[in-house]
């Protein structure tokens, strides 16, 4: 199996490319071609990691069955026969190669417009709102952030008594940034309520669903968009790209847990000295099987096929 990291379809223009998906416009629908290029840091890395855009799809594709009966999502086809008669409608051509980059790790989705939030939805303390939780003293007193209320002495990792919505603005550079969800309502309208209501909802479906498997979602976020006054569900969902999955059996609160994700890179490209500006070093074979191998892990751990 090819490691993908550029994708072109001969007859289509060129996509919109981001960290990882490309997105081909194919008129009445939306081709999403989910690569195998990684980004640490807010840079994409030179080379990628094998089989990772297809644990990203599949990963998805599961979780739009398992929770379609709380929301509905934009997911058209996934199957290359589909795909490949859309794509040759809208002008382009498919060879076996073509067919071959974009099985298994492409979706057929309705155009749908997406809400300017991430919606964030944490069931831990860890990464930013961690950060945010100790740089406002924490560990010492009864904190609010962003609207929450969280409670004194509280360690990294540790499990919050209920999940937290926590939605971000999305940048097209940089990192997001955290807002309160009444501030949500003044960008968005009161849709983000709802927005809220549902993110939360998957989560704790799937929360439950992970931890019988042995995997803990400590936090993850979700995309949605408006089509004909019907919310969707959009973009990926519940993959090792947009949530921190750890594993039960490692897990100990008052540390970083070990993730089911691109630590390895991160932790590599720390050691490395390199000062977190284009271009990226190119990865050791040695990080990118290893990284390789937590993405499938991933996969094979919630859905339990192979």
């Amino acid at each position: 199996m090819q490691t993908v990291v550029y994708t072109h379809i001969p007859g289509l223009p060129e996509p919109k490319r981001g960290k990882v998906r490309d997105i081909y416009d194919l008129g009445d629908a939306l081709l999403i071609v989910a690569t195998d290029r990684i980004s640490a840091f807010d840079v994409v890395l030179p080379n990628g990691i094998p089989d990772k855009g297809r644990v990203l799809t599949q990963l998805s594709l599961y979780w739009f069955e398992r929770t379609a009966h709380i929301v509905p999502n934009h997911l058209i086809s996934s199957h290359i026969d589909a795909i490949a008669e859309a794509v040759i409608a809208a002008g382009g051509q498919v060879d076996a190669g073509v067919r071959e980059m974009l099985d298994g790790r492409s979706m057929l989705v309705v155009k749908a417009k997406p809400y300017p939030i991430e919606c964030v939805v944490r069931g831990y303390l860890a990464g930013s709102l961690w950060k945010e939780y100790v740089q406002a003293g924490g560990r010492e007193k009864a904190v609010i952030l962003h609207g929450i209320a969280l409670p004194a002495g509280l360690r990294e990792s540790d499990r919050l008594d209920e999940p937290v919505f926590t939605p971000a603005t999305k940048a097209e550079t940089g990192h997001d940034q955290n807002i309160s969800l009444e501030q949500a309502v003044q960008l968005i309208g009161e849709v983000a309520r709802d927005l809220a209501r549902l993110s939360v909802q998957i989560y704790s479906f799937a929360r439950e669903e992970a931890a019988q498997k042995g995997v803990i979602i400590a936090d993850t976020k979700f995309e949605f968009g408006e089509k004909d006054g019907r919310i969707l569900l959009i973009d990926e969902v519940l993959t090792p790209d947009s949530s921190r999955f750890w594993a039960v059996d490692d897990y100990t609160p008052g540390r970083s847990q070990p993730s089911f994700d691109k630590q390895y890179v991160r932790d590599w490209l720390e050691s490395t000295g390199w000062d977190k500006t284009p271009p990226a070093p190119t990865l050791p074979e040695e990080v990118v099987a290893r990284t390789s191998e937590k993405y499938r892990e991933a996969y094979r751990r919630i859905t339990g096929r192979r």
